[in-house]
């Protein structure tokens, strides 16, 4: 065969025949002859996506190697070989069977190919080197059309291939941005983007079969671009309602919470309507007091309650004990309401109150028939809560007498009259042990903390003030002392007497009084008398601990309201006289 495989015969092509391939980028061919290194022969794999229909060379002279394809996945199509007829023949008219080359990488600079090449004049000067000796048929040209899209970019440059289209696309606007490809928005299933490319491939190809068609594949890329959009727009509202439904959540907890830690706390407005009875124990708080008051339904909140207590400058006064409220009341009526001594459902005992009172008075809280508690307490003393150091002498008349102590009680509704005077005692009792009792009985020479409350009631029921009392208490225990002369070891108190006759008179005749040998006469008898007379209060009981030194042995009072005091017989029978002339006494 000739050079190059020119001649006569049926060799295949030279493998360094300049014309053997074709090069570059975008569909434009190499010039013949010339490798892409500087006269290497490169060969390219098929294009899977370019399916070229085979022509006879003589209907489309076309170069039979530049419809090889150059994806290496693809199938190579196979010419069968011509014979030669001659040097004066184009060898390129005939169809040769050129055997598979071994595929080789692409490393020119102009990147990855798509396996399609434009057709060139074939005496055109960058593309034959042979200066125009014979050529090509020319081809038609797919992308020169206005209804051409550029050819699909290599993977390495897909992100400039807007920046590319103005020169190729006629339907690119400069003025839209790019559409967002990111597989949230455009709704595909493929989040890495891996068949990106196949897709846009495909559709290249779609296109321009439309276009050879008749130009229909425009129109129907602008139609999948509307597809788009609307996926864009179905995401975009998505978006908008997360965004704003959490908005919404965040204003809502946050105003919440400004609520709860700046706003007004919940209440009630008015006075309330009906009646409900609270009870509020020894010790309670605020917040314990506005919890009860909520469980009752008097406020409607705790807070309330609590902010209203603090803005009464009298709001921490409220005292235990029971108050006849309302329902719904606005909290700061409730305060009012407390403080006011009328709205408190208690037993007020007074100081110095005999038990046969304090009986009578719980009969008519309860509601009870008179008497009743009198009988419960007479049967159910020793039940009661008395310390062990109380006395149960045949001669005392009542071994409560000391032990219901004066204070206010809070007595609820249906409450049972052994529960009021256990509360009683226990009190009593509490009140007792904070005292000491028992050193003051050995100071003064006394039987026991019993004999102690005893002189303490001696002492409430005849004094009048603080001061009195202390005075009164060193009169008793002066009297009481062995080497009293002055009343031979009498006490000689009226109300010792007034108690024995359940009574409180002033004017007692001198015949009765001296006369009558009921143990609870300190004009008939010497010392103190068998028990309490009456239940003493908190000021009698320490002024009877800690009396005045000063001898005082008499006392007198001409009014009722002033106590006068005196340490001889002189002085006292003076002022004695005094109270016979005032209330015709003979």
């Amino acid at each position: 065969m000739t050079e190059y495989g020119r001649g006569s015969g049926s060799e295949p092509w030279h493998p360094e025949d300049p014309l053997y391939g074709d090069q570059g980028w975008g569909g434009q061919q190499s010039a013949h002859g010339q490798g892409q290194y500087g006269g290497g022969q490169q060969s390219y794999p098929q294009d899977p996506y370019t399916h070229q229909q085979q022509v006879p060379y003589a209907q489309q002279p076309q170069d039979p190697y530049a419809q090889q394809s150059q994806d290496p996945y693809a199938q190579q199509q196979h010419y069968p070989q011509q014979p030669a007829y001659g040097a004066q023949q184009d060898p390129y008219a005939q169809q040769v069977q050129q055997p598979q080359q071994p595929q080789q990488p692409q490393y020119g600079n102009t990147g990855w190919d798509t396996g399609q090449q434009a057709a060139m004049p074939y005496d055109a000067q960058q593309a034959d080197p042979y200066g125009g000796q014979g050529g090509y048929g020319e081809t038609s040209d797919y992308y020169g059309t206005p209804e051409a899209y550029p050819p699909p970019q290599p993977p390495g440059r897909r992100e400039a291939a807007p920046q590319q289209a103005p020169a190729q696309n006629p339907d690119w606007d400069p003025e839209v941005q790019p559409e967002e490809t990111h597989p949230f928005f455009t709704g595909s299933d493929d989040p890495d983007g891996r068949n990106k490319d196949v897709e846009d491939d495909e559709e290249h190809e779609d296109d321009s079969r439309a276009s050879r068609r008749g130009g229909r594949g425009g129109s129907e890329r602008r139609g999948g671009k509307g597809k788009k959009k609307s996926r864009n727009g179905c995401a975009c509202l998505v978006v908008s309602l997360v965004l704003v439904g959490g908005l919404g959540g965040a204003a809502y907890f946050g105003y919440s919470y400004w609520q709860d830690k700046f706003g007004a706390a919940p209440d009630y407005a008015g006075r309330g309507t009906g009646e409900v009875e609270v009870e509020i124990e020894k010790g309670a708080f605020g917040s314990d007091i506005g919890n009860i008051l909520k469980e009752k339904g008097v406020v409607k909140s705790v807070d309330a309650f609590v902010a209203a207590q603090n803005e009464n400058p009298q709001g921490k006064s409220i005292q235990a004990g029971v108050y006849l409220l309302r329902k719904e009341m606005s909290a700061a009526e409730a305060v009012k309401m407390m403080l006011d001594g009328n709205s408190q459902n208690l037993l007020v005992i007074p100081e110095g109150t005999r038990n046969v009172a304090v009986y009578e008075m719980i009969d008519k809280k309860l509601g009870l028939k008179k008497g009743t508690t009198k009988g419960v307490a007479k049967s159910e003393a020793p039940d009661l809560g008395l310390p062990d150091w109380a006395s149960d002498g045949k001669n005392i008349k009542d071994p409560l007498e000391g032990f219901l102590f004066p204070a206010a009680y809070p007595v609820t509704k249906g409450a049972k009259p052994e529960a009021v005077l256990k509360k009683m005692v226990s009190r009593a009792n509490e009140e007792y042990g904070k005292l000491d009792l028992e050193a003051t009985a050995k100071k003064h020479k006394l039987d026991g903390p019993w004999q102690v409350l005893t002189v303490a009631s001696l002492v409430q029921a005849e004094g009048l003030t603080h001061d009195d009392f202390r005075k009164m208490a060193e009169v008793v225990y002066n009297r009481l002392k062995p080497d009293n002369s002055v009343s031979n070891g009498k006490l000689e108190f009226d109300s010792a007497f007034n108690y024995l006759k359940n009574q409180s008179k002033i004017k007692i005749g001198s015949n009765e009084i001296r006369t009558n040998p009921d143990p609870y006469n300190t004009y008939y008898h010497e010392g103190l008398p068998p028990g309490p007379i009456s239940n003493p209060g908190d000021e009698a009981l320490r002024a009877t601990l800690n009396p005045t030194g000063d001898g005082w042995m008499f006392f007198i009072s001409l009014d009722g309201k002033k106590t006068q005091f005196t340490k001889t017989v002189a002085e006292h029978e003076k002022l004695n006289d005094k109270f016979k002339e005032k209330h015709g006494l003979g």
